[in-house]
């Protein structure tokens, strides 16, 4: 038995190490690492013995490590507002799917619905990834121009030329929810604004406004709001203080908050007010009753933000910014009916507290 032969693959029972693997090849660690990183600088025998030493030993190089002679992590960052709603669940699918298929470890940063915390994040992970993702960024434009400057970069629902993005267009699914409010003879609906910093926010807005215009309905805004469940149990006091027939929210979680809350105060959804949400997340169809609500591809967003963001580390970024448009559209359940008749209408009492 030879020499090398007899050196065991692991003797001390940890991770090998490019030192354990240039030991029992004989070279230099910095060797090792060339036939990793840069195998047209290592002969092509010696080569061969580094690779099948380090499958034998079961060595896995270190990402970061190779980043160094490469420029590339070969990791991505996502960065969502707020891991804990449903919405962006789906998107972390979408996203961790297409960067595993192309050989990319995601890293997820929770940026608190904060834009400070959000760019400390983008700052922080500036070395460690090849690019980002930011999902419903609270950046500024300038901000959002400003990273884009430094690093290969993708929004998601936003849109910031030259920025390359993917935008979900509830827009059109607001004007679709207006209208089928509209057909109902609803003529007063109240809007559950979600955060101030929100462009999609803003998007909705403008597009219930331009269908009541045209319908010569009436419209209030709520908000801003938290987009989270509990605020929507708040709003719902607010809702009948202003005698409106329907409501639509910025998400699911605001109208599952608005749905709790009327149904506490025997209030009937859609007898005497109807509730429209938006995303159709998981457990919308699961309400009491099951919400009307706008189904969007948010899997699918995911999925194309990391397509468009490894297209960036591909080619040249001048020039490169485009977006991917996805459709929404309007999933009608029982959460919305035909506008009640005045007497009909919940009386605008003095809100009780919140349970």
């Amino acid at each position: 038995m030879s020499a090398r032969d007899s050196v065991p693959v692991n003797p001390s029972g940890r991770a090998p190490t490019i030192h354990d693997v240039a030991a029992r090849c004989g070279v230099a660690a910095s060797t090792v690492s060339r036939a990793f990183s840069r195998p047209e600088r290592v002969n092509l025998a010696t080569r061969q013995r580094i690779l099948a030493t380090a499958e034998e030993m079961g060595y896995r190089p270190n990402p970061i490590a190779r980043a160094l002679p490469s420029g590339r992590t070969r990791t991505l960052g996502l960065l969502v507002p707020d891991i804990t709603n449903p919405f962006f669940l789906d998107l972390i699918r979408g996203a961790e799917r297409a960067a595993a298929a192309a050989g990319y470890t995601l890293v997820l940063a929770d940026t608190d619905e904060s834009s400070e915390t959000e760019l400390t994040a983008v700052r922080r992970l500036t070395r460690a990834v090849d690019g980002y993702v930011l999902a419903s960024s609270r950046l500024s434009d300038a901000r959002l121009r400003e990273a884009y400057a430094t690093s290969p970069l993708v929004v998601v629902n936003r849109r910031v030329a030259p920025l390359p993005g993917v935008l979900i267009d509830s827009a059109h699914g607001t004007r679709a929810a207006a209208e089928h409010l509209a057909s109902l003879g609803h003529e007063r609906i109240a809007y559950l604004a979600g955060p101030r910093a929100s462009w999609s926010d803003q998007r909705r807005w403008r597009a219930l406004q331009s269908v009541a215009r045209r319908r010569g309905l009436s419209t209030v805004r709520i908000g801003p709001l938290s987009p989270t469940v509990d605020a929507g149990v708040a709003a719902a006091d607010a809702i009948v203080l202003e005698d409106v027939t329907a409501a639509v929210t910025f998400n699911d979680l605001l109208a599952i908050g608005v749905l709790r809350r009327l149904r506490a105060r025997g209030i009937g959804v859609p007898d005497q007010i109807s509730v429209v949400g938006c995303d159709d997340i998981f457990g919308a169809d699961f309400c009491h009753p099951p919400l009307t609500t706008l189904t969007a591809p948010i899997e699918t967003a995911g999925r194309a933000a990391v397509d468009l963001l490894l297209g960036l580390l591909d080619t040249d970024r001048q020039g490169s910014g485009r977006d991917v448009v996805l459709p929404t559209r309007l999933t009608i359940r029982d959460s919305t009916g035909t506008a009640p008749t005045t007497t009909s209408r919940p009386v605008p009492l003095t809100a009780e507290p919140s349970s």
